[in-house]
């Protein structure tokens, strides 16, 4: 799809058309967000007092529908001339999934229950039309769908992240704030930004006061995702602007780190000793990016402002160096750089990517896989997450 050229041993960014091509970006959302598994946010919150919502996959439609305690996905296309079942955002309370072109109605199995005209009609079989499902995981209290249903089976998808998060039980934790965010820049930018601390000392003071920027470790396990750790300062409970904790401690998470994870391809998963913060992507444009950011705690925490306020600052000095970014490498001088040592887990990232341009399905059973020698962690030259 894209030739990237010969990268050096220790890797480059993507060329600039990577960021900027309305078509490469077409090409994404397709192959890369509706080919992979998609976070689509809490599922307690898609399904609160309604029976199906419509949502979108990268560049697909998905009707979800919430039978009992369950969750089901379908192509969000009716069996009859394609009309939509609902709009992108749409929600119904109702037993039934009414088509609002001709009335051809579903139940919530996505079996066909109602097709009045076609009634006696030669070989018309109701069986035979039901809605197209699709793949839909729960894992956390996150929902993901594979909208183009060729992903690897999300338990190999997660690998070695699955006992990473499972400490911080996010599935228990509750919604403390939410921030969204429009970014301009390429999704990719955004994420390439999160993956290294190299930039630390020069744009995060109140980061650097309390997480040494040179700590900690990357991982190299297999599934489809990227991360490592960072290690606290000694006077430092927590990621606030003075390392206290205002919180409550996630019992059995780790004390002296913070984990940064990355699962492709768009959610960012950040865990600290008292809340887990996530950022989840949805590209708009080549240069636009929504970025929702979550911050979850245990209960009892009646204000999460000690961790919102760190993130915001943090989250719009990351900002403004990724829109920086995109104007630089949309301009017609720019040429991709060499990656330093300190930006290994950026590297893992773009070549994942750069693997999927030439063949998404391999590329995720690949990296599914895939991992170094010992499976652990490892710090490349003091590499780091962030």
């Amino acid at each position: 799809m894209l030739s990237v050229g010969t990268m050096p041993p220790g890797g480059s960014m993507l060329p600039g058309e990577a960021y900027t091509s309305t078509a490469i970006l077409a090409w994404e959302r397709r192959h890369l967000f509706a080919g992979a598994w998609t976070c689509l946010g809490r599922t307690a919150e898609l399904r609160t007092e309604v029976t199906h919502r419509g949502v979108t996959a990268g560049d697909v439609g998905v009707l979800l529908t919430f039978p009992d305690q369950g969750v089901r996905a379908f192509a969000n296309v009716c069996r009859h001339r394609g009309h939509e079942l609902l709009p992108d955002g749409g929600t119904a309370d109702r037993a039934a999934v009414v088509c609002p072109y001709h009335g051809w109605a579903y139940g919530l199995d996505g079996a066909l229950a109602a097709a009045a005209p076609m009634r006696g009609v030669p070989g018309f079989d109701p069986a035979d039309h039901g809605l197209v499902e699709l793949p839909v995981a729960q894992w956390h209290g996150w929902l993901f769908v594979n909208a183009a249903g060729r992903a690897p089976a999300f338990a190999d998808y997660l690998g070695g992240l699955a006992g990473i998060i499972a400490p911080y039980a996010p599935e228990r934790l509750r919604l403390g704030a939410r921030h969204e965010y429009g970014v301009a820049a390429n999704w990719k930018l955004v994420v390439e930004n999160y993956h290294e601390c190299y930039h630390c000392p020069l744009i995060h003071p109140e980061l650097c006061r309390v997480s040494p920027p040179t700590s900690g470790l990357n991982w190299t396990l297999p599934g489809a995702w990227v991360g490592g750790t960072m290690d606290l300062r000694e006077h430092a409970e927590t990621m606030s602007l003075d390392g206290r904790s205002r919180g409550v401690l996630i019992q059995g998470a780790p004390r002296r780190t913070v984990s940064y994870v990355g699962l492709f391809p768009n959610l960012l998963i950040s865990a600290h000793p008292d809340y887990v913060l996530t950022h989840r992507l949805v590209p708009v444009a080549p240069e636009l990016t929504t970025v929702e950011c979550c911050w979850y705690v245990p209960d009892g925490v009646d204000d999460p402002a000690y961790a919102v306020d760190f993130w915001d600052i943090t989250n719009r000095e990351d900002w403004a160096a990724c829109e920086s970014v995109q104007r630089g490498v949309s301009s017609p001088h720019f040429r991709p750089g060499p990656l330093a040592p300190r930006e290994d887990a950026v590297r893992q990232w773009i070549s994942l990517i750069a693997r999927a341009y030439a063949d998404p399905v391999a590329a995720l059973a690949e990296q599914c896989r895939a991992a170094a020698p010992g499976e652990g962690p490892i710090g490349a030259d003091g590499g780091q997450p962030r």
